[in-house]
Order: C-alpha cells, then sequence, then structure tokens
C-alpha cells in the first residue's frame, strides 16, 4: 500500500515542482536558512539569497552568523558532490565536511588530554552534557570507535539502496541523523552535521531533501530527547516523515493554486508588483524626509498595512539602503546611500 509521504512525492514530481528553473539553487539556500536558524542563526532566505548570489556582507548581521551561514553552503555543495559519486562515507570524510561546517565559527579547545579544534573537524576530547537537565553523550573516549561503526553501518545499508522503497530510504536518512547526533562526535555543529548527513543520503537516494523548519525546532528538539530516552527510532522517524508529508503538501498546494492563474489574474499580479515598487519609493523617500518615523506611522501616510512597511523595511535593510540608528523605540532610520 503506498503511504502518504509516496503519494505526495508522486504528486510533486508530476506537477514538475522539482523542475523550475534555480528550483535546486533556492531549495538549497532554505535548507541552510533553516539549519542555521535551529542554532541561532536571524538570516533570513531572502538575505542568505543577497549574500551568496551577490557577495555581499548583510547590513546589521553579526560576522559569526554571515560566516555560520556561508561555511554551511560550502559544506553542502562538498555535500553534493559526494553523494554524485557514491564513495564511502568514512570518518575521515565526516571530519573534512565537518571542518568546513565549522570553518570560521569553530574554536580551539584545551583540555587534560591535549587541544582540539572544532573548526578543523577534530573530535572532541571532553565530555558534553544534553542541556540542564539532559543526560550526558558518550564519553569522549568512546566517539572514535562508534563512529567508525557508525560509517561501518551507513556502507552496508548505502549498497543496495536501488532496491529499498522511498519509505526506506527516508528511514535510513533520517536513523543516520539520529544516531550521528547522539554520538555527538564533535564539541560544535553537531546539529548542523547530522542534518547535513541526512540531506546528503537523500541527495544520493535521488529523494526530496528534508528540511527542518526553524518554527518546528522545539518539536525536533524534544522528538531527538524522547527517541533517545525511550531507545525507540521510530520517535523520530515519526516526527521527520510527518514533517515531510506537511512540507511536501504545502508546497504542492501553493504551486498548484500558482498554476490556476488566469490572464486576468496575472494581470492582477502585475499591477501588485507596479504598486509595490510605488510603495518602496514612497517609503524611502519619507524615511529620507523623517527617519524617525514609526512603520505604523508610514502605513497611514501611503495607504497600506503595517505589516507590509514591515517587509519592505526588512528587504531595504538587507539590500543594505537603510540602517536603524539607535532602538527600535526612539531610533531612526537612516539611507545609507546618501551618508557617503
Amino acid at each position: 500500500m503506498q503511504s502518504e509521504l509516496e503519494r505526495l512525492i508522486q504528486e510533486y514530481r508530476k506537477l514538475g515542482i522539482d523542475q523550475q528553473i534555480d528550483y535546486d539553487r533556492f531549495y538549497l539556500y532554505s535548507i541552510i536558512t533553516h539549519s542555521t536558524a535551529i542554532e541561532g542563526s536571524t538570516i533570513t532566505e531572502l538575505e542568505n539569497q543577497i549574500m551568496f548570489d551577490q557577495g555581499i556582507s548583510l547590513k546589521g548581521k553579526s560576522l559569526e552568523e554571515q560566516n555560520m551561514n556561508l561555511d554551511l553552503k560550502e559544506a553542502y555543495e562538498h555535500a553534493i558532490l559526494l553523494a554524485g559519486s557514491h564513495s564511502d562515507i568514512t570518518v575521515e570524510v565526516l571530519k573534512e565536511l565537518s571542518s568546513m561546517v565549522m570553518k570560521n565559527t569553530g574554536k580551539e579547545y584545551r583540555t587534560a588530554l591535549g587541544d582540539f579544534s572544532s573548526s578543523k573537524g577534530e573530535l572532541r576530547l571532553l565530555n558534553v552534557t544534553a542541556g540542564i537537565g539532559g543526560k550526558s553523550y558518550m564519553n569522549y573516549s568512546k566517539v572514535p570507535a562508534r563512529l567508525s561503526e557508525f560509517c561501518t553501518w551507513l556502507n552496508n545499508e548505502r549498497k543496495d539502496f536501488t532496491k529499498k522503497s522511498i519509505e526506506e530510504l527516508y528511514e535510513l536518512s533520517f536513523d543516520a541523523h539520529y544516531k550521528l547526533a547522539t554520538i555527538h562526535p564533535w564539541a560544535d555543529g553537531n546539529g548542523r552535521m547530522a542534518r547535513l548527513v541526512m540531506n546528503m543520503l537523500q541527495f544520493e537516494f535521488g529523494l526530496i531533501p528534508a528540511i527542518i523548519l526553524k518554527e518546528d525546532k522545539e518539536d525536533y528538539i524534544k522528538a531527538l530527547v524522547e527517541t533517545r530516552e525511550n531507545d525507540d527510532p521510530e520517535i523520530f522517524r515519526n516526527f521527520m516523515t510527518n514533517t515531510m508529508v506537511r512540507n511536501l503538501a504545502h508546497d504542492i498546494e501553493a504551486y498548484s493554486k500558482s498554476l490556476e492563474e488566469t490572464p486576468k489574474s496575472r494581470e492582477k499580479i502585475t499591477k501588485s508588483r507596479e504598486k509595490t515598487t510605488k510603495s518602496r519609493e514612497k517609503i524611502i523617500a519619507l524615511i529620507r524626509k523623517d527617519g524617525s518615523l514609526s512603520a505604523a506611522g508610514i502605513a497611514g501616510i501611503i495607504g497600506v498595512t503595517p505589516k507590509a512597511v514591515e517587509k519592505h523595511i526588512a528587504r531595504l535593510k538587507a539590500e543594505g539602503i537603510i540602517k536603524r540608528i539607535g532602538p527600535d523605540k526612539g531610533g531612526h532610520w537612516v539611507l545609507l546611500t546618501e551618508q557617503e
């Protein structure tokens, strides 16, 4: 019997959603944005697109956040090449990927057993606790052997992947995520690495890669903890499967609606875009005149909603056109293009 996940993937591909121009690029940007957001990054998909495609730094975003996203992009691009080669996944391969993930945000550690660097992908030489009240991860001395066992298990499971069903392939990638996160081989970046390896396997198997949305962070972490505490992989498998089903259904619905556009609706879209451009120009003119105006104040003047103004401001800020000076209350906006 065909599962709901398999049915949605079939519909997704029948519609040709994954055949759109630049689909792979923007889907990857979405994966990266949400993965780093789970680790505290506040950079949006639009901001990442600007930074990745135009090679410019983002105004108002810390260097650490930007490096986190840039490093993860490099790691994913390398992982996709590895996925295409179908070569063995070894401890050295995982350490190399980890060094890319932590390239510019990793730290140097000094312990009684020696020094190590997370920026070089080196395995931890200290014990790690899973948060307040949480169980500690396995002793650091067991990590090398367990990571080697993980690679052996994973390579054996990958040998005949073409004979496995879509459901089985997804479960394998979910299990790999859970196992790697549980081993917790590194002092930093374990979450990003677990998600990267999961996605790398999905790329290799020709699946639609899973995205764990930042909005699902709490449920995601709970699923990992409950799986570990109950020693029941079905808990994490079910969470990830349900997440995939929901995300695919959302994408299918959004794409289907876009296909229903009539010439009249397309004309409305064109007019809407023209209105957006005019609103943007009006906002810039108002900020030039009085940078202390609030979003609600600007909205009242140009006749749009405060939420719409906030979106325009966020885009102008990401593009480096405006900058906030001072706090939300009592501060003001300035046009960077006119400060030179």
